[in-house]
């Protein structure tokens, strides 16, 4: 396309989970749904679209052995792209990844900054680790590096007791939690087991990666603060795998890490049900391939979360959520174009028929 084309976008436009429009018109990479005056050189598009895709705990930049060069990082972008993925929450990365911003055919993402972790309690090469007297220091300075994100490892394997254990003591994360808040941030934290999460919600904690130890005393807590949870169900499947080769040295860490797997769908379903809000994330980057956006939508919907919330929660919930646009008149013309109806069978997510980034199509 030109840069004076036009894209017009026919069939059944997905502006909201009930409000669906007949068309829409993209003129100058932005959204319109109203016919531009004079316009020639169109472009038509058919079939069901939806705002572009949003994989809310992503890793571009960052590799299983720490952080990756510019060209394995463009190829993780790009294959996010390619399964409809517009939009990244980046949930920690080592690497430098600003200049994707100057790229108008990559997602946009929003950083977190570097992952922060206890000394010795985190993957080698991933985090800063620091130290708790350290870590309103650490917050404030990665509040600064990131889009309005902080990301905390919570939680662990301590080698002290075999098994999974908090990082850093109530008073640490207090401060901490409440500097990022001064700063304009909000904070996350990866947690895999229950025993970090009252602390970490009672101190102001604005979401949960992974939540696999929320439990139903936990539940209405988390319900009462608005904390939301991204459960990379996708991720969580390699649980049997990893508790299995950790089995000889920490068989209690193996076991807990097997107890968490097998009530994963449980802990999804009960915290849904009590109205926390559930977005999707799928933990690409380390060990995990990238463009699983659709497989973790399916994952919820085994969960028990009905497939509108489901597509919701990776669309237009999880953009109001990160504070970005969806299909609203005068937004980016970022969206992605479907064989069928998602909301009716989130399988079509699988198989983008057409991928539209600032206005052009890219896919």
């Amino acid at each position: 396309m030109s840069d004076g084309a036009v894209l017009h976008v026919k069939g059944r436009v997905l502006a909201g989970p009930e409000d669906v429009r007949d068309e829409l018109w993209v003129v100058g990479g932005r959204v319109s749904y109203y016919r531009p005056a004079g316009a020639r050189d169109i472009t038509t598009v058919t079939g069901w679209a939806l705002p572009g895709l949003v994989d809310a705990h992503c890793h571009v930049g960052l590799g299983a052995d720490g952080p990756v060069d510019a060209d394995t990082a463009e190829k993780q972008a790009l294959t996010d792209r390619e399964a409809g993925t517009l939009l990244i929450r980046d949930a920690g990365s080592p690497s430098d990844t600003r200049w994707v911003d100057d790229r108008p055919d990559l997602p946009k993402i929003i950083r977190a900054g570097r992952h922060i972790a206890r000394t010795r309690r985190y993957l080698r090469n991933y985090a800063w680790e620091i130290e708790p007297e350290d870590l309103v220091a650490y917050v404030a300075r990665e509040a600064g590096r990131g889009d309005g994100w902080v990301k905390l490892v919570g939680d662990w394997i301590d080698r002290g007791v075999g098994d999974l254990a908090p990082c850093w003591p109530r008073e640490a994360v207090e401060a901490a939690i409440a500097e990022a808040h001064r700063l304009g941030a909000r904070v996350t934290a990866h947690c895999f087991a229950e025993s970090s999460l009252r602390d970490l919600v009672e101190a102001g904690i604005d979401c949960i990666e992974h939540a696999t130890g929320l439990t139903e005393d936990l539940i209405p807590l988390f319900a009462e603060r608005g904390v939301a949870i991204v459960p990379t169900l996708v991720n969580i499947a390699t649980f049997p795998h990893l508790a299995a080769g950790g089995e000889s040295r920490f068989p209690a860490w193996s076991a807990h890490m097997r107890r968490l797997h097998e009530r994963r769908y449980d802990t999804v379903r009960g915290a849904y049900d009590a109205g926390i809000p559930v977005y999707v994330g799928t933990d690409a980057g380390g060990s995990l391939a990238h463009g699983l956006v659709a497989a973790e939508v399916a994952e919820l919907v085994t969960a028990g979360i009905p497939p509108v919330q489901a597509v919701s929660a990776t669309s237009w919930g999880a953009r109001a959520w990160l504070g970005r646009p969806g299909l609203e008149e005068g937004a980016p013309a970022d969206l992605v174009v479907y064989e069928g109806d998602p909301r009716a069978d989130v399988r079509v997510l699988a198989a983008p028929r057409r991928v539209v980034l600032d206005g052009r199509i890219v896919e």
